[in-house]
């Protein structure tokens, strides 16, 4: 746990900088107002340029420099800190782990003081992050994409102390935790397990989400009411979900198959999309041979939800299928 006063290490920093160069600084950083001021801002209210503003704040830092030695202490305990972590840690944890997310301004400002630490900025793939050095960056990335390949192989939610990740790379669990939360791309869930952020089962936002995991779930086929009576208790809201609503996003969704009679199946369950005549047209595409039509049925039986004597229906349609000479059917060809 920090023992530092950051606001007393700073003023003694700054105390011997002109006023004008601390007030700068001040709102540079944010110390009194939790909120950083532009180049532009600071230099209207003085009437100077941004460019004189910059070069204003860059000669305080030079100065200050030369005192940084009073501040070694807090140095080498940030540095300590990073080292617990594998070398970097993301910007807000860190903080809030070295200052209890309090006098974050003046906390970024001492980083910012000392050499020994590097500032990656926020991108489309990590959080803004502290290092020690670009290595510690560029072996958490390399950490980051084993996960990566684990979790695309797995294709489910896993947790982090499971993995093969964190047997193969051999780092302690709280060092491989901070290499996975730099990550934009990965989150863990309620449950305690990480995946892609945009799984249901790692972030439900939307009724789609939620019905592919209570069919998940249940791991069998559901009437469209079924889930969303469960969507309802789960969720525990006075307004019930209206069953057209849910069953107009099942419908339109390519990840959910209607198998019959308002039921639904997922389609990675191996449910071909389509009536029971493009179904049939599966199966025989697949057999890539003739097929009787008790064979047929069979296969089409696992998939739909309807009677035999419908299948048959279905096959007498001889603008589609034929009959060779042993009875057995066949795709008639256009």
């Amino acid at each position: 746990m920090s023992y530092f006063n950051y606001q007393k290490i700073c003023e003694n920093l700054l105390k011997d900088l002109p006023d004008r160069n601390k007030e700068i600084i001040n709102r540079r950083f944010g110390f009194d107002s939790n909120k950083k001021e532009t180049l532009d801002s600071i230099g209207a209210s003085y009437g100077i340029t941004r460019e004189r503003i910059r070069q204003i704040e860059q000669n305080s830092f030079e100065k200050i420099k030369q005192k940084n030695k009073t501040a070694q202490k807090v140095f080498l305990y940030f540095e300590k800190q990073l080292k617990i972590f594998g070398g970097l840690k993301r910007e807000n944890l860190f903080l809030e782990k070295i200052g209890k997310g309090m006098q974050n301004s003046r906390i970024l400002f001492l980083l910012k003081l000392s050499e020994s630490f590097k500032r990656f900025p926020e991108t489309d793939r990590f959080y803004a992050l502290w290092a020690l050095n670009v290595k510690s960056l560029d072996k958490a990335k390399k950490v980051i994409n084993i996960f990566n390949n684990e979790l695309k192989k797995e294709n489910n939610p896993i947790r982090l102390e499971n993995s093969r990740t964190s047997k193969s790379v051999k780092l302690e669990p709280k060092v491989l935790l901070s290499y996975i939360e730099i990550s934009k791309h990965i989150l863990r869930n309620k449950q305690g397990l990480y995946g892609f952020s945009d799984w249901p089962e790692i972030k439900s936002r939307s009724i789609k989400d939620k019905a592919f995991l209570e069919l998940k779930k249940q791991n069998q086929p559901l009437h469209f009411r079924k889930i969303a009576e469960s969507i309802q208790k789960q969720e525990k809201k006075e307004k019930p979900y209206l069953f057209k609503t849910v069953h107009n996003e099942l419908i339109k969704n390519p990840m959910f198959v209607l198998i019959g009679r308002g039921t639904y199946a997922l389609r990675n369950w191996g449910y071909e999309s389509g009536v029971v005549k493009e179904v049939i047209i599966q199966i025989l595409k697949k057999a890539n041979r003739p097929l009787s039509k008790q064979e047929i049925a069979e296969q089409v039986l696992k998939q739909r939800i309807v009677k035999k004597n419908t299948v048959f229906l279905n096959l007498n349609n001889k603008k589609y299928f034929l009959k060779d000479k042993k009875g057995r059917y066949i795709i008639r060809q256009a």
